[in-house]
């Protein structure tokens, strides 16, 4: 992969500060198509941020060529490249976004189960280890916050971190009846053979209310080869048991709801696997990589690119965390954060090797007949230069990192589906998107 370009980023203050460069020295031996690429990255509720930058894009009359992404980040690129609406594939996602946030239980206005009669044990469990009880503290006097404002929370972050907790409290009790509903439902006893095994369980979520939702929202004969899409779709899953990485490709192969399901199959959030085809049982991709961008090279190897990279998860942060629930937390950012640099790095190496090989290969073309060269040989090594120039021959132009901020960073943000929370964050993404294009 041939790389030139430069990097800039829309992120939280400090990062806006200075932009990450990577600018090659050397310059593209090819005139090649140049690409506008979206990856989104995965996140849950969090989703709700790559809406947002993805209506500024539409807005501002940029048309992708390839969108990518996993989890959410590949729910979120599956409606835009199917989108219904042709025309305005914003406001399908936005409308979408929207939906899930309606089917939000707010735990201030229903009657929360009170005994293990309503709820599992195991789910009590979970509850209590997400550091609910921790947060339920009651919060340190101004005089003590003024005493120990480095290690303790403000009434007001209090207040929010209370808000935050309760509507992941919401989503694990209650789910989304749009996206995803628990299996511990009475509804489920006739369906569930192993309603009364827990023990048995693999999962505690089922999603399948997401595909009747999606139905609404994506023409899934768009999403198949010459299928006149919007735009090209890949998304990334993980096989479960050979750990191997799956790329679903809409130019390749017809895109299904069992595709969009198993991009978002994370386990550890208690989703099940997905049968993709006879034998491929499928997770969530973000457990190899949030951020598939080789997938996106690896796809479309000779058009050059200029790709924008939602960050659900920053990079950097401006404070270290002040407790257990937020080293947790941070942790958590760092494995999901992107982790595509490495692969910026080695296409630049790569770039100054292939324009090396160019200039041998036109040096030995110009001179070929005082040279004396076996012409089986000089067959040979003329494939070789055309296989590599057809595989590498592209460069990433730019790469865009439109990050989330993190205000009040809290373990359990991406489960908060509260219309509050998902409009603010897709206005967030719209904002930081517009101010990043007038840069």
């Amino acid at each position: 992969m041939m790389t030139k370009g430069h990097t800039n980023t829309a992120s939280n203050k400090d990062n806006s500060k200075s932009n990450r460069s990577t600018v090659s020295s050397s310059s593209s031996a090819y005139n090649n198509k140049l690409e506008n690429v979206l990856i989104l990255q995965g996140g849950g509720s969090l989703g709700a941020f790559g809406c947002g930058v993805f209506k500024a894009l539409a807005n501002n009359n940029i048309k992708l060529d390839i969108v990518a992404g996993t989890s959410i980040g590949g729910i979120n690129a599956a409606i835009i490249a199917g989108s219904k609406d042709e025309k305005h594939p914003e406001q399908m996602l936005e409308q979408f976004w929207l939906e899930l946030s309606q089917s939000f239980v707010d735990l201030d206005k229903v009657a929360l189960p009170t005994s293990s009669r309503s709820l599992p044990k195991f789910v009590e469990d979970m509850l209590v280890s997400s550091g609910y009880y921790f947060y339920n503290l009651p919060p340190y006097s101004s005089d003590q916050h003024r005493n120990n404002s480095h290690k303790t929370l403000s009434t007001k972050e209090h207040t929010i971190k209370m808000a935050q907790l309760k509507s992941f409290y919401s989503s694990a009790i209650f789910g989304n009846n749009k996206m995803f509903k628990p299996r511990w439902r009475e509804e489920s006893i006739l369906t569930d053979p192993d309603y009364f095994a827990p023990q048995k369980w693999t999962y505690m979520y089922d999603f399948s209310p997401l595909v009747k939702t999606l139905e609404r929202y994506i023409d899934y004969d768009k999403l198949k080869p010459n299928g006149n899409p919007n735009t090209r779709l890949i998304l990334t899953a993980v096989n479960v048991l050979t750990a191997e990485p799956l790329t679903f490709d809409s130019f390749k192969q017809q895109i299904t709801s069992k595709h969009i399901l198993a991009t978002s199959a994370y386990p550890l959030y208690n989703f099940p696997w997905v049968e993709v085809e006879d034998g491929v049982f499928a997770w969530d991709g973000g457990l190899l990589s949030n951020t598939p961008l080789r997938e996106v090279i690896d796809a479309s190897p000779v058009n050059d690119k200029r790709i924008g990279i939602v960050e659900n998860y920053p990079k950097r942060v401006n404070a270290l965390p002040r407790n257990l629930p937020e080293v947790y937390h941070r942790a958590r950012d760092i494995i999901f954060s992107d982790k595509t640099e490495n692969n910026v790095t080695m296409s630049k190496v790569i770039t100054r090797y292939l324009e090396y090989i160019e200039e041998l290969y036109q040096l030995l073309e110009k001179n070929i007949e005082k040279i004396d060269v076996n012409p089986q040989q000089l067959k040979k090594i003329r494939r070789k230069y055309k296989k590599y120039k057809q595989e590498h021959g592209a460069e990433i132009k730019d790469i865009i990192y439109i990050t989330r901020d993190e205000l009040h960073p809290h373990m359990y943000e991406n489960a908060d589906f509260s219309p509050e929370t998902i409009e603010s964050s897709i206005k967030e993404g719209e904002v930081k998107t517009n101010e990043l294009l007038k840069r």
